[in-house]
């Protein structure tokens, strides 16, 4: 995210709420360990996208990245989508689909990552 622009410094993991005052909210709705999307019942993405939806009125994030497109397609029921913006908004927020940046992801190395979270925070701020 640093790399990206989204903040001054690294962040450690524990200081994920600074995020939300950039206005930006990057999230996981399954925040089990898995290896794939695919072991998570897809009633699971759902139910995260529920609380999701909770969390977004509350705190009003200008845009939201979802880190996975199996993870996006399963909680909004669609049959595919591609890396970037997308054409609705969820609770009012630009939605966007990225890579997951687990290590299990070898399509898409640090600065490929890097690139595609620049592009969302230029394109959304």
């Amino acid at each position: 995210m640093h790399r990206a622009g989204f903040t001054d410094r690294q962040l450690h993991p524990s200081e994920q709420r600074e995020l939300l005052k950039t206005g930006y909210g990057v999230v996981n709705l399954f925040n089990g360990t898995t290896a794939t999307a695919a072991e998570v019942a897809p009633e699971e993405f759902v139910a995260g996208r529920r609380r999701l939806a909770a969390k977004i009125r509350r705190y009003r994030p200008k845009a939201i990245a979802f880190l996975g497109v199996g993870a996006y397609c399963h909680a909004f029921g669609l049959r595919n989508a591609s890396i970037g913006p997308q054409p609705e908004l969820f609770e009012g927020a630009r939605v966007w689909v990225l890579p997951n940046p687990s290590g299990l992801n070898a399509n898409y190395q640090l600065p490929d990552l890097v690139r595609l979270f620049r592009d969302l925070q230029s394109t959304s701020g």
